[in-house]
């Protein structure tokens, strides 16, 4: 089923996706300045294009040099690589952060890292005493800790802003125990815009961050690492190794640069068009949400309880194949819902109606 809605360029028929905000379509300025791009070759450093974006992200982050990659997840492998040069060597990060979840055990498959876990909070912290108690001594028969990574905002803790106060305490710790803190920044202009607080002050303790210009920023492809002019020569040369090395990558790079000139100012209406979901949700008879927890773009909701009973993944299916919403189930109980500059005002509230009929088909067995 398709319904009319009001997106780019007016009235159109579109289902209405929430599965991620990584589902955006190039807008029409992305593909004229795509098809318009000047170009050369990356790898041989002669990219205008390309070069122009690392600039200026480097700039609006505060860091000497940007380079970028294909994706996240080659980021934040790159990223941990060069802090982790030997093999063997451990890593502290969040038990549920996006690095040990979701990105294939690369760094201690590809790089050899050992993960030192910590359980995230709700909030999408790690207990400070915590992260101190696991920095090891430097003993013969254990790993050497060379890293900190912090996620901001935290995905699977339903997109929460890490906060520059949380940020600096552990940077300082960080330094005091010789150790480098890498900040994997997929949305961290949402957390930029939800705080508003600038993103080179939210990372300025931050020895290197990655940031998604695929998410909510809405580009097609790609990924950005921000750091040191030393620790970018490295991370160019573990690009090469890893295959991320593209030659007329400006193509990607103007939209990117479209991404970040134009779309993070849109970001405010996805963090109100996810507040505005949360509290339709909660007027839902049999719906658990806790709207204090939606900060910016994402929401989560539990439909699976023992009040409705319902399966997520058969709610799901059904919201997207009776009525064309799509969503993701997160969890046996929970469901994801991720709001991105092409979800209208009007695409909310259809959604929360065929919720509401979804939860009644489902509750009398239909």
């Amino acid at each position: 089923m398709t319904i009319d809605g009001e997106g780019e360029g007016g009235k159109r028929s579109y289902p209405v996706d929430l599965r991620s905000d990584t589902v955006t379509k190039p807008s029409k300025e992305m593909r004229v300045a795509m098809a318009d791009a000047e170009v050369d070759d990356d790898v041989l450093g002669q990219d205008p294009t390309t070069h122009l974006l690392e600039t200026e992200v480097a700039r609006v982050f505060g860091k000497e040099a940007a380079l970028f990659v294909p994706s996240g997840t080659m980021a934040n492998l790159i990223s941990v690589l060069v802090y982790c040069e030997v093999r063997g060597s451990e890593v502290i990060l969040g038990d549920d952060s996006h690095i040990h979840v979701y990105e294939n055990g690369g760094i201690s498959t590809i790089g050899g890292v050992h993960s030192k876990t910590i359980r995230n909070s709700s909030d999408g912290t790690m207990d400070i005493s915590l992260i101190r108690e696991a920095i090891r001594p430097r003993e013969l028969y254990y790993p050497t800790t060379k890293l900190i990574c912090l996620e901001n905002t935290h995905a699977n803790c339903g997109g929460r802003c890490i906060s520059v106060e949380y940020t600096d305490s552990v940077g300082e710790l960080a330094k005091q125990h010789g150790l480098k803190l890498h900040i994997d920044g997929a949305r961290i202009f949402n957390a930029s815009v939800a705080l508003g607080v600038p993103v080179e002050r939210l990372v300025r303790a931050a020895d290197s961050v990655s940031v998604c210009m695929s998410k909510g920023l809405g580009a097609p492809v790609g990924s950005v690492i921000i750091g040191s002019a030393c620790f970018i020569t490295k991370a160019k040369r573990l690009r090469k190794t890893l295959g991320g090395g593209m030659r007329q990558v400006g193509v990607l790079c103007a939209a990117a640069l479209v991404a970040l000139r134009v779309n993070v100012s849109k970001l405010e209406d996805d963090h109100n068009h996810a507040k505005l979901f949360a509290d339709g949700l909660s007027k839902i008879e049999g719906v658990v949400i806790d709207k204090s927890s939606v900060q910016t773009n994402m929401v989560f909701f539990d439909v699976g309880n023992d009040k409705l009973g319902i399966s997520p993944k058969k709610f799901s299916r059904t919201l997207e194949d009776d009525y064309g919403v799509i969503t993701m189930p997160s969890s046996s109980t929970s469901i994801r819902i991720v709001v991105h500059y092409q979800i209208s005002e009007k695409d909310v509230h259809y959604a929360l109606e065929c919720i509401k009929e979804v939860i009644k088909k489902l509750r009398v067995g239909i």
